[in-house]
């Protein structure tokens, strides 16, 4: 893929007819939510193991929701236990991404790190919810892993600073894979997205997770755009990408062009992405500089999503389940890329199937929070409105004073 220069001053696209924007603002939203939650569910089972251990173990590449990768073992196995990752259940991915989109309900605003402390943390640790991995109601915070544990113990015991909490923690996808709110936020406009993901972000992450996680979002409001293709949400990415990030993205997609077919990528898109990625090449046997902060690296999930993405067409069944074979951290990686391909299509594009299934497994409305998000985007562009308006007329006034 050609790397895109990024320009001071990027000019806004022609606004296209309407008869060729697509979905709307709710449908891209609700698909961009739900496909997220697929995603999840389909790639919890078999996170961690390789392509080759997948295969084994289901009799070929997995085609849909799958039972727990230890079957009825998954309540004593190492080291899942005691999560019952599969039969549809949605990961702490999910998990994450609907208490964001509870704090946007409640500020229905823009958000920054202080509404991480003020709203989010508050929500982990003093709410009992249904945790579909732990098949009962506990506090999100007993299930989240220690990477987001790590945003209560800076900000309600360590009383850091919201905006440099993130300091300190491992550098891995955990802000990253519960972003897509921040794009739906501000869908059409990347840029934006991109920089309230790195102010929310900076309580939780440092160094290339939280550029994965401005990324990331920025990718989710390049999918909102109406005639957005995945070859245009890549351009996205590598336009606003620093460093290890963009020159991951750039490989595993200049890659990913040369493919159709996820099982023939699979192998192609680990090797693209190794030179970036520091765990290593066993999951979960991470090297001695696993996720230490870098210049030179990225994370893993990101730009296999988005490889994913352009070897699926943008199809969200293509796409998600090359995700999930993919192995590794899958549950995140077909998270990012199910909440993009969900975007770009609307609600339609995420098979039936897939999200009855699993809202009914996870017990969870996998629809509700989309419907709060897509109203809170347009407050949101309304008090954005205004405040250009009023930047606008003040502006003018200074310019036009001698």
């Amino acid at each position: 893929m050609t790397p895109t220069t990024a320009s001071a001053t990027p000019s806004a696209p022609a606004a296209p007819a309407a008869a060729s924007a697509g979905p709307g603002l709710a449908d891209r939203t609700a698909g961009c939510l739900v496909g997220a939650a697929v995603g999840d569910a389909l790639g919890g089972p078999v996170e961690g193991w390789t392509p080759e251990a997948i295969a084994e173990r289901y009799g070929g590449r997995v085609r849909g929701i799958v039972e727990p990768f230890h079957g009825d073992g998954w309540r004593t196995a190492r080291p899942i236990a005691p999560y019952h990752k599969g039969d549809g259940h949605v990961t702490d991915d999910t998990l994450m991404t609907h208490a964001l989109v509870r704090v946007y309900d409640k500020v229905r605003d823009h958000l920054d790190a202080y509404a991480v402390a003020a709203h989010l943390v508050p929500d982990l640790m003093g709410t009992p919810r249904w945790i579909p991995e732990l098949e009962a109601e506990a506090l999100p915070l007993q299930r989240i892993f220690l990477a987001e544990k790590w945003i209560v113990a800076r900000l309600h015991y360590g009383h850091a600073d919201p905006r440099e909490a993130g300091v300190g923690n491992i550098v891995n996808c955990g802000a990253a894979m519960y972003m897509a709110p921040v794009g739906a936020v501000n869908a059409g406009n990347p840029a934006a997205a991109y920089a309230e993901a790195l102010d929310v972000a900076g309580a939780h992450q440092s160094s290339y997770g939280r550029e994965a996680a401005g990324v990331f979002a920025a990718c989710v409001a390049a999918a909102f755009t109406p005639g957005a293709t995945p070859e245009s949400v890549v351009g996205t990415a590598l336009e606003l990408a620093k460093d290890g990030t963009r020159a991951a993205v750039e490989a595993v997609c200049e890659t990913a062009a040369g493919h159709d077919d996820f099982e023939a990528a699979l192998a192609p898109l680990r090797a693209a992405v190794e030179p970036y990625d520091t765990v290593g090449p066993e999951y979960r046997n991470p090297s001695l500089g696993a996720r230490r902060p870098s210049r030179l690296h990225a994370i893993e999930e990101l730009p296999v999503a988005l490889g994913m993405l352009l070897v699926g067409r943008g199809d969200y069944r293509h796409t998600v389940l090359g995700a999930v074979n993919y192995g590794r951290d899958c549950d995140s990686i077909a998270t990012m890329a199910g909440a993009i391909a969900g975007a770009l299509g609307g609600a339609a594009a995420v098979p039936g199937e897939w999200s009855e299934e699993v809202a009914r497994a996870s017990r969870l409305d996998l629809r509700a929070p989309a419907a709060v998000l897509a109203d809170v985007a347009r407050e949101v562009f309304a008090r954005d409105v205004a405040r250009r308006r009023a930047h606008e007329a003040a502006f003018g006034a200074l310019a036009g004073a001698s």
